[in-house]
């Protein structure tokens, strides 16, 4: 049996990772865990792999990244910098309830492209939008689609984790220059898509409520918002000086974070427990943990078998199509950054390479896997989508939302693909 096993192991770790998704779903299980104990049984038990050579594949700079980033983002969200943050943007819109959620995409787009990425944003906007939306009279489902959709947007940028993942990856893979190009491409493609959501679900009839000087909304714009203290403005200094030595001097996203997290603990900036315990650990092993699993795939042949099935469904020109659907429906149901890029990415030239495509076309591929990846996570089946359902006030009826954005996720999975097959293989725009 075990020799049957150990002539099969590409297929035995498809089957594996396929396996601990499915399981991490029905028992709402970190699959990082099961990825790792399943590399365990499969590379050192069955396949005879050293466990020295298993734990090399862990990627510690991953890691360290992760790691540093949101613990310098977990102190500006322990300390309040991000919370005043929006409280100011939102008395920006001087009351003007048909620019609120405009205002607040680009909002969530930037707070999420700095640092702590679109759950972690997501996670601290949804509760108060939902409430505001509930008192100015803002459908909830456009409110949580379009501020949703705003952190999305800023997923892959350079210094955000899941930015952070997919670079990773694709520096693994010997590409080194498409971080900008994917950034740019997640927040168009979610631009596009906010949008329709906005005029689908009433973002029209905005425009034309007048409000008097005693409505929510006025009274909102007249809301005073106290001046950032010494700690917040410290914050927003480490930030500054974080974005200038990542992409000014190259240096390393998660020591700088680490460095510069650490001075502000010194500096009773924020209380360092907290700080810790706002950091997204059990996202984290995910996404290591998934590492390490489709690392020891792509020693014994389980990427390859896995491009040699999705070329069965491809032509050159149906690639970004078919992959952006099966990356999109995929994500509904698991991980993006633990899932998606990580098993996904490392497959794109393999599959190009199975139907005779130009390689020009890689990057069209690869951009359409990140994004229609990210594009079903406002279905309530992902975190994005969830913690937006849950920060709804009571006075929402939770039912239609829930039916709403499931509807819209995944649909998205269809659209999306769709849309990234026209922007990027057709137009060319990756």
């Amino acid at each position: 049996m075990l020799e049957f096993l150990a002539s099969n192991m590409d297929v035995l770790s498809l089957v594996a990772l396929v396996l601990a998704i499915i399981v991490s779903i029905w028992r709402n299980t970190n699959l990082g865990t099961l990825a790792l104990g399943l590399t365990l049984v499969i590379g050192h038990l069955i396949g005879g792999v050293p466990v020295k050579e298993l734990i090399k594949a862990y990627p510690v700079s991953l890691f360290i990244m992760l790691a540093g980033v949101t613990f310098l983002f977990g102190i500006a969200q322990v300390n309040g910098t991000l919370d005043k943050i929006t409280k100011y943007t939102v008395k920006s819109a001087k009351g003007n309830v048909a620019i609120l959620p405009i205002v607040l995409f680009f909002l969530a787009f930037i707070l999420s492209s700095i640092g702590p990425g679109q759950i972690s944003i997501s996670a601290l906007m949804a509760a108060p939008v939902m409430v505001l939306a509930a008192e100015v009279g803002i459908p909830p489902l456009l409110m949580a689609l379009v501020v949703g959709n705003g952190a999305q947007a800023g997923a892959m940028s350079p210094l955000a984790p899941n930015g952070i993942v997919g670079n990773s990856v694709l520096a693994g893979m010997g590409i080194t220059d498409m971080a900008i190009s994917m950034w740019i491409s997640m927040l168009l493609v979610h631009i596009l898509v906010a949008g329709v959501a906005y005029f689908l679900f009433g973002g029209r009839k905005l425009w034309k409520v007048r409000h008097d000087a005693n409505s929510p909304a006025k009274v909102l714009a007249a809301m005073v918002v106290e001046p950032f203290n010494f700690a917040q403005k410290a914050t927003l200094g480490a930030v500054g000086i974080l974005i200038i030595c990542v992409i000014g001097f190259k240096l390393d996203i998660g020591l700088v974070s680490f460095l510069l997290g650490s001075i502000l603990i010194l500096m009773n900036c924020a209380d360092e427990k907290s700080a810790f315990k706002a950091m997204p650990w059990g996202a984290i092993i995910l996404v290591t943990g998934v590492s390490v699993l489709v690392g020891l795939m792509q020693d014994i042949g389980g990427i390859e078998l896995f491009a040699e099935i999705m070329a069965n469904f491809s032509t050159p020109f149906t690639a970004t199509l078919v992959v952006g659907f099966f990356s999109a429906i995929v994500s509904a149901y698991a991980s993006t950054s633990g899932v998606i890029m990580p098993a996904f990415l490392p497959m794109a030239p393999l599959l190009l390479e199975k139907i005779g495509s130009d390689p020009s076309a890689l990057p069209a591929l690869i951009t359409t896997i990140v994004v229609a990846g990210h594009l079903t996570d406002m279905s309530p089946l992902s975190t994005t989508g969830a913690v937006f359902i849950s920060g709804a006030p009571d006075s929402v009826d939770s039912k239609p939302l829930f039916k709403g954005m499931m509807i819209w996720g995944l649909s998205m999975s269809v659209f999306g693909a769709i849309l990234c097959w026209l922007l990027f293989t057709v137009l060319g725009l990756a």
